[in-house]
């Protein structure tokens, strides 16, 4: 079994403060995708590059104290990729993928994980343009690694896709994270990219949230968004066996997720 887990960390020297580390160590994870790491190189040498026995593979941003990603692996992949190859969001530490390529695996020879950060649009109109451009740059690289390999993106996407996915959908129906371009291009990934929403295929249930506003006793009262995602090529994604949200415990305003899956590396 390939244990999976996705978490946005919002800070991970905040989190580790919360509990994260001996919370990674007890889920025993066999990759571990991290996404808003607000953290430099130096900042996590010598104190997050091994977190419960995964190796850290990372992609900060240039901007100290802000988004990056990362992704901690058990066993050591055979290609690491930084970044997509554009200025603007590479400049902001959006993605890296670790490669675990093995000819003589049976059924997934060629298997890319990927911890994704998608930009927010909350802050503003010019955020919510910038979060339009990945969205169309993510769009035929998604396709692109479709066509090449098996794949399993997990991370923030800032994305709500159904009305299911959070608790006020009316009245945020033109508000970032919810508008219908966005939900849209969620879509067009499922439908015609041919990617799988891997939680929603284990748990169609409704009150299913992976990030609360910090305002308002929205978690208290479980007022919540599903933004965080496994989104998986067909062949993968059929592997699928068991999904958490891990709730007992904060470490940041996101919860993680944890799915299971039935190969091995």
């Amino acid at each position: 079994m390939f244990r999976l887990v996705t978490l946005n960390l919002n800070g991970i020297r905040s989190a580790a403060n919360k509990g994260f580390e001996a919370w990674a160590a007890s889920v025993a994870a066999d990759c571990m995708g991290v996404q808003e790491v607000k953290a430099q190189a130096a900042d996590v040498a010598g104190r997050f590059e091994v977190v419960a026995g995964l190796k850290g593979h990372f992609h900060f941003a240039q901007k100290k104290g802000y988004a990056g990603v990362g992704l901690y692996a058990r066993k050591k992949p055979t290609e690491v990729i930084c970044g997509l190859g554009n200025e603007e969001f590479d400049a902001e530490g959006r993605y890296v993928e670790l490669r675990f390529d093995n000819p003589k695996r049976r059924g997934v020879q060629k298997l890319s994980i990927i911890s994704c950060y998608f930009p927010s649009g909350s802050s503003g109109p010019e955020r919510q343009l910038a979060k339009f451009r990945f969205l169309g740059l993510m769009t035929p690289h998604l396709q692109r690694l479709r066509a090449e390999r098996e794949f399993i993106l997990v991370g923030d996407v800032n994305i709500a896709h159904k009305e299911i996915d959070l608790k006020n959908w009316r009245s945020n129906q033109k508000n970032s994270g919810f508008t219908p371009e966005e939900r849209a291009w969620v879509t067009h990934t499922l439908d015609e990219i041919g990617l799988v929403d891997v939680f929603r295929t284990l748990n169609p249930h409704p009150e299913q949230y992976t990030w609360w506003s910090n305002r308002g006793q929205a978690w208290a009262k479980n007022v919540g968004w599903r933004l965080d995602y496994h989104l998986a090529t067909p062949g993968v994604a059929a592997l699928a066996r068991a999904e958490h949200i891990f709730l007992d415990q904060r470490f940041s305003d996101h919860a993680p997720l944890r799915i299971d899956y039935a190969f091995t590396l």
